[in-house]
């Protein structure tokens, strides 16, 4: 049964930093092997979902959605089956339900249209 183990969302306050992980399980090796692309989607309330960043699996290349460019870092362990999502100088408009997402084939950057996978969600609230 395919699962994603997410963690690290919370409150925090504008300014601060919050690291958000994801690790896939029960995917068989040739998703885990073969799959294009992972990364992070958010959906703020009224909101449409948008692409916040991904992470190619073959050479690591990135891509941050411009409004987060410059303050949120993507990355990714293979041999744990995880990626990561470190947010920092987290603004109020930075606040939504956070999803990761896995992409077997994919353009670039990933559209969310293409995601085989993704999780149940975390919440995120920048707030003072």
């Amino acid at each position: 049964q395919v699962q994603f183990v997410q963690s690290g969302g919370g409150l925090v306050q504008p300014g601060g930093s919050l690291r958000l992980s994801c690790t896939l399980s029960g995917f068989t090796s040739d998703y885990l092997d073969y799959y294009s692309a992972i990364g992070w989607f958010r959906q703020a309330p009224l909101e449409e979902r948008e692409g916040v960043s991904w992470i190619r699996r073959n050479d690591g290349s990135t891509y941050y959605t411009d409004s987060v460019k410059g303050r949120f870092t993507i990355s990714r362990d293979i041999a744990k089956n995880t990626v990561y999502l470190q947010m920092d100088s987290l603004k109020p408009e930075d606040t939504a339900v956070y999803y990761c997402g896995t992409a077997y084939r994919s353009s670039w950057p990933v559209r969310l249209v293409e995601l085989d996978y993704w999780s149940q969600g975390t919440q995120v609230t920048v707030s003072s």
